[in-house]
């Protein structure tokens, strides 16, 4: 049994050191992606929240990415991610928002799930804080009235050119779901583009609707690390709102 976990912790350090090696010159996690113009059609909600965002309908440009988190072959289950850029909805400041596929009801939302397909449930697992003061968790879902993105990502730049490519943006509050917006894909991006893309939803973010939590606090440094070793340019400093993340507040 020693013998075995001693190979087994072998194994898995040995795949961590490729994904590192690799990661030099692509992302560490979510390596596999498209990214597309696109733009997002707020409606509003049916109660203030406090996020500017949210509470004054609208439509905004936006840079979506969606991906496979570990890279597994096209078809196959793995932890699927979509990334939101809005620009600049907000006194000229761009809003990263990043989703994983996760499971569903009030404790499953937290975690991470595995899926095949990208028609299916994306959750923001940590909750953001509203100017109000008002908690709650994000999502977007594939809209059931558009056409299917399929289980690849070739599927889902098909669904993109022809139209489909549409998400719907939700936030829950316990056991509420409440849709607020529709995302719509534009058109794909370049490799080189995609490649360039540096989310970071801890810094790029207005003050009335930023995540808090220490978990989320931690993507701050992790994010910063990788997209400098793999040479993209991370985002503009913004201790306050690191700060405002880690103390929940």
């Amino acid at each position: 049994m020693r013998i075995a976990a001693t190979l087994t912790a072998a194994a898995v350090a040995a795949a961590v050191a490729v994904r590192v090696a690799h990661s030099r010159d692509r992302r560490f996690l979510h390596p596999d992606g498209r990214s597309f113009t696109g733009d997002l059609e707020v409606r509003g909600t049916l109660e203030p929240t406090g996020a500017e965002l949210f509470d004054r309908p609208g439509r905004h440009p936006v840079t979506l990415r969606i991906s496979k988190g570990i890279g597994t072959r096209p078809g196959r289950p793995d932890i699927l991610g979509v990334a939101v850029r809005v620009h600049g909805p907000v006194a000229g400041r761009r809003h990263d928002l990043l989703f994983s596929t996760a499971g569903r009801g009030r404790v499953l939302r937290h975690v991470p799930v595995p899926r095949g397909s990208f028609d299916t449930v994306y959750g923001s697992i940590l909750p953001y804080r509203t100017g109000s003061g008002r908690t709650f968790h994000l999502g977007v879902q594939a809209d059931p009235d558009a056409g299917p993105l399929g289980r690849t990502l070739e599927s889902v730049s098909a669904a993109a050119r022809h139209d489909g490519g549409v998400l719907l943006l939700a936030l829950a509050d316990g056991s509420a779901v409440e849709v607020v917006g529709r995302l719509r894909f534009g058109a794909e991006l370049a490799p080189k583009q995609d490649a360039e893309l540096a989310f970071d939803p801890v810094r790029n973010v207005p003050a009335d609707l930023h995540p808090v939590g220490l978990v989320h606090g931690s993507r701050a440094l992790a994010y910063r690390l990788s997209q400098r070793w793999r040479g993209a340019r991370p985002a503009t400093p913004n201790p306050a709102a690191v700060v405002r993340t880690n103390l929940h507040r």
